[in-house]
């Protein structure tokens, strides 16, 4: 599926030719349909190796990086490996971490990892894809240079690498390089000691996205180690065992007649190597191989089991399935067994609970929070408690928190719905005042624009990048306060950051119908083409403005009076999905996935084809979604149509194949979709199921033509979280062509408040 743009008004639904029904009760295992391949092709960016839910160990391949599509260290198109890091990021479209890369070798070890260009001058191996076992929590390759089998498996804080060196090896060795990471990492300094037999401890410091990362490690050898040599990049080191390009060749006993096994236990710290020591005691020290495997498989089976589905197609499965493993590669564990971490400000920390890294919050706040409200409530509560630590931390709550460092990436505060989210939904773990006081705190701030929101109500173009993008993400999380401070009777806030959340209508231009940069004195910014987009260097953060118009989901209603009337605004939606696709040069990579206009590939268009319920047109929702579910999403290495994005990618396909989206993500409620599956089972808690069926289901029959929610007729087009965790069955009919009277009433839209 290279090709990534689709014309609505021409593609045909795929009918399924299978037609067995599949309840995955039968199947006790659930990762049997995860398939960790999907995604690690084309620009998906998503990591490929061993993990546990919301783990810090992420351990897997490295290729040779080849720019951007490289961004988590491996793409399925490649076939090279220069060993295994233990960090990794999936999906985030920016390449950083890599960490502490162990690789097996055997013979005369060249001093380089080696080049694309010169492979055999360096360390590098060849593998094929047809020797590669990957399950969740597992993988295993052959690398072919060396026919050393190498297999990996993890838990939170630790990995175990086990080496099967062929007969008769010389030279075992395993090269631990601490100068090689992934992207923009650079590395700042490196240090290794031998403290055992068949120990090690060191650390790796390195600048990039996490503008100062430290992470620390202890391994522990299941064979003696002959000797360590030291180098830092080519040049051979004597008596130093600390560098800024340090890579340390570990030499074991050679091989005897039936080869040699070499087992590799190793525990990460962002701390101290006091604190990887703890680690590695708490959750690798003396553990066999296969129990940790399946310590992990099972971990990833408890977490996958919170929604059940029974379908008919087995490739919609399988995407179902690997997409739930896909949210919970993070956010990512970032403390040690004892609760000590560092901080945003460089501290060294203790919390009695989780602390998390890995906040892709402009893309995650849309859906894969309100997910987790779903799927892992027990964490809800620690990653809103992680943010307000961070808020002390850093005088601000997190943007984009990476290794203990904000980068401050993308626009807006989108840690602040999802603090508003938990908060609305009654999450505990955190104090609420506290919590109010931080998301208060970012509005009073004098970066990225907020200056302006408050003194002219709109960013000036000419003073402010990526104006246009900032104001609307802005005015989602000036909603979001406001609905807070309603709800703890702070009258005065209420009114002050509602307003705030309406200075969208600042940008909307009535002659073009667009949002569009407007200047210091008032006039829009030309020339103009609505088309037109470059990579973050205009007035839209990785889009143009067909597809940021839409970006008031907060606020529809308002949206729609700005266009005059519903018709008009049912006509330029209808128009976004059927304009031609085309960019023209400069574009973002970062737009993919197009219908028309609309981009599935980048988040700010992932609530926009929920729009039509709002007006009354249910079924071009059903119809669209349907179409995106089908096209986009597909059981293959290249079955994203854009970066995962720290599973919010996945998140999406999740709700809306359920047949449900948090289009406003604070709002509490679910917009409905069309639902892909003919039966749905969210556990969510107390022994209690919330049941989504949908009868005469198939890929022709996608419009709903009636609803009843516990057995009672439903009319409303959205539900809501309570309805969800109270437990209960929503049913649909479903039928081939749409039922236009679905939702037309006023009081069965959803509307833009808290529920």
């Amino acid at each position: 599926m290279k090709k990534k743009i689709f014309s609505l008004a021409v593609l045909a639904l795929t009918v399924s030719a299978c037609q067995t029904t599949t309840d995955v009760k039968e199947n006790p295992s659930l990762t049997s349909y995860v398939d960790p391949y999907i995604g690690t092709d084309y620009h998906g960016h998503v990591f490929l190796g061993a993990n546990v839910p919301f783990g810090g160990v992420q351990v897997g391949p490295s290729n040779i990086t080849q720019g951007w599509d490289w961004c988590s260290g491996y793409h399925y198109s490649d076939s090279t490996i220069i060993g295994f890091a233990h960090t990794h990021l999936s999906g985030t479209g920016i390449g950083d971490l890599g960490d502490i890369v162990f690789m097996p070798t055997t013979g005369v070890i060249p001093i380089t990892k080696g080049t694309l260009e010169n492979q055999e001058s360096g360390y590098l191996s060849k593998f094929s894809h047809a020797n590669e076992v990957v399950s969740p929590g597992y993988y295993s390759v052959r690398l072919d240079k060396y026919n050393i089998e190498a297999e990996l498996t993890s838990t939170a804080r630790g990995a175990i690498h086990r080496y099967k060196y062929p007969s008769n090896a010389d030279n075992v060795n395993i090269v631990v390089d601490l100068e090689s990471g992934i992207g923009w990492d650079t590395p700042v300094e490196g240090y290794l000691k031998q403290i055992g037999d068949n120990k090690i401890e060191g650390y790796r410091y390195s600048k990039g996205w996490a503008p100062d990362q430290r992470l620390y490690f202890v391994a522990e050898f299941s064979e003696p180690i002959v000797s360590i040599v030291y180098y830092n990049d080519t040049i051979k080191m004597e008596n130093e065992n600390k560098a800024k390009r340090l890579k340390a060749f570990v030499k074991f006993k050679d091989a005897g007649k039936n080869g040699k096994e070499i087992i590799s236990r190793v525990a990460i710290s962002p701390v101290s190597t006091e604190g990887a020591e703890r680690n590695f005691v708490a959750e690798v020290k003396g553990k066999a191989f296969n129990d940790v495997k399946n310590t992990a498989n099972t971990k990833w089976n408890d977490f996958l089991s919170k929604i059940e589905i029974k379908g008919t197609n087995q490739a919609d499965i399988r995407s179902f399935y690997t997409a739930m493993y896909h949210t919970a590669f993070a956010p990512q564990t970032f403390n040690d067994v004892n609760g000590d971490y560092r901080g945003a400000d460089g501290k060294i920390y203790n919390s009695p609970s989780t602390v998390y890294t890995v906040y892709s919050l402009w893309d995650t706040y849309r859906a894969a929070h309100p997910l987790f409200t779903i799927t892992a409530p027990e964490r809800v509560g620690e990653m809103v408690n992680n943010m307000l630590d961070i808020y002390d931390q850093q005088g601000k709550v997190p943007v984009w928190h990476l290794a203990g460092n904000e980068n401050d990436c993308m626009v807006g505060f989108s840690s602040i719905p999802v603090i508003v989210d938990a908060y609305l939904k009654g999450f505990k773990g955190f104090d609420p005042n506290k919590a109010y006081e931080a998301i208060k705190n970012y509005a009073m701030l004098n970066e990225r624009g907020l200056d302006y929101v408050r003194t002219n109500e709109f960013i000036p173009s000419e003073k402010e990048n990526e104006s246009v993008a900032k104001a609307l993400e802005y005015c989602i999380s000036d909603w979001a306060i406001a609905q807070m401070a309603k709800r703890m009777g702070k009258t005065e806030d209420y009114d002050y950051f509602l307003k705030r959340s309406k200075y969208y209508k600042h940008y909307f231009d009535k002659n073009s119908g667009f949002m569009r940069g407007k200047l210091l004195n008032g006039e829009f910014r030309e020339p103009f083409d609505p088309v037109y987009s470059t990579h973050r260097k205009d007035d839209y953060c990785e889009g143009n403005a067909w597809q940021y118009t839409w970006l008031v989901p907060h606020d529809v209603e308002g949206l729609i009076a700005l266009f005059g009337s519903e018709k008009a605004f049912s006509t330029k939606l209808d128009s976004l999905y059927t304009i031609s696709s085309e960019l023209g040069e400069g574009a973002s990579s970062d737009i993919s996935g197009l219908v028309g206009q609309y981009a599935q590939g980048n988040e700010p268009n992932h609530s926009t084809p929920f729009l039509y319920n709002y007006i009354g047109e249910q079924w071009k929702t059903a119809k669209l979604t349907r179409h995106i579910m089908k096209t986009f999403f597909t059981d293959t290495p290249d079955g994203m149509c854009g970066n995962e994005d720290a599973g919010q990618m996945s998140a999406w396909y999740i709700f809306t194949s359920m047949g449900f989206y948090p289009s406003n993500a604070s709002s509490g409620a679910f917009v409905i979709a069309s639902p892909l599956f003919e039966e749905v089972k969210i556990n969510v808690g107390n022994n209690k199921q919330f049941v989504v069926t949908a009868e005469n289901n198939s890929d022709k029959n996608i419009y709903i033509q009636s609803a009843t929610l516990n057995g009672k007729p439903y009319a409303k087009t959205f539900i809501t979280y309570k309805d969800i965790m109270a437990g209960g069955a929503l049913k649909f009919v479903m039928g081939d062509t749409p039922n236009k009277k679905y939702g037309t009433a006023k009081e069965d839209r959803p509307q833009s408040i808290v529920y």
